[in-house]
């Protein structure tokens, strides 16, 4: 694997396993207590979203300066 960009890799990866590990607790949580957390469940997948969102525009910057220098 090249070095370049396996960090972001694995900052994407980290967030869908964190997002499936919350959405499995959650239902978990549901199930005994029959009362789901919306505020909670609102509020990590905004975090989780912008944080992705924050990467890839990052991510955007980077290429388009690259194509930049190339010219």
């Amino acid at each position: 694997m090249e070095k370049k960009g396996r960090f972001s890799k694995l900052i994407v990866t980290l967030v869908v396993m964190l997002n499936i590990l919350f959405t499995v607790a959650v239902l978990y949580i549901f199930l005994h207590t029959g009362s789901e957390p919306a505020t909670l469940i609102g509020c990590w997948f905004a975090f989780t979203t912008t944080e992705l969102w924050a990467l890839a525009s990052i991510k955007k910057t980077k290429v388009k300066k690259g194509d930049e220098k190339s010219e």
